[in-house]
């Protein structure tokens, strides 16, 4: 598996920090594939916008960022900060 995923990775990820919200909302499955589309470049569910500003920071090394559903229905965002040393999962009403 993980030979698969270095073949897709866009970039890395650096340390990866959840927070408590986040983490006792979200399946842990869920977080795990939703951080593999993110570091492969699909940003989930943001608009337009979002995803060509997302695809001019993966060039630039600023930051990305990602929205997906949970298979519990709960929103959640990745985000990327420039620099790659850190990616957080959090819920959109902690940001």
């Amino acid at each position: 598996m993980e030979n698969k995923l270095n073949k897709i990775a866009k970039f890395p990820l650096g340390q990866v920090v959840i927070t408590r919200t986040a983490a006792a909302a979200i399946d842990p499955l869920d977080v795990q594939r939703a951080l593999r589309r993110h570091q492969s470049s699909d940003w989930g569910n943001v608009c337009p916008e979002d995803w060509t500003a997302n695809d001019e920071s993966l060039t630039e090394g600023a930051r990305l960022l990602s929205s997906y559903v949970g298979t519990n229905g709960v929103k959640f965002w990745i985000i990327s900060e420039a620099g790659r040393t850190t990616t957080t999962v959090m819920l959109p009403e902690e940001y």
